[in-house]
């Protein structure tokens, strides 16, 4: 795993995806998401598609390359 394979996950919440996002908020933890903060897309215990979450809300799985939410990643590795 590079750190570049970490990075491709991350973006910044900018007033676009606050707009898109903010009615539902973090599906990992409730809050609402503030203009400027760290997110990642992650699969969780949530149907579908990865979401935005707050990025200290996810684990990097080195396994699979990807951003699980931790309640998830800790159930799977249990």
């Amino acid at each position: 795993m590079t750190h570049a394979d970490k990075n491709r996950f991350k973006t910044i919440i900018d007033l676009e995806k606050l707009n898109r996002f903010n009615e539902e908020g973090c599906p990992a933890c409730g809050r609402k998401f503030t203009l400027g903060e760290p997110v990642v897309m992650a699969c969780g215990a949530w149907e579908g598609e990865p979401k935005y979450v707050h990025e200290n809300e996810a684990t990097f799985d080195a396994a699979t390359s990807t951003y699980i939410e931790n309640r998830c990643y800790a159930s799977r590795k249990g």
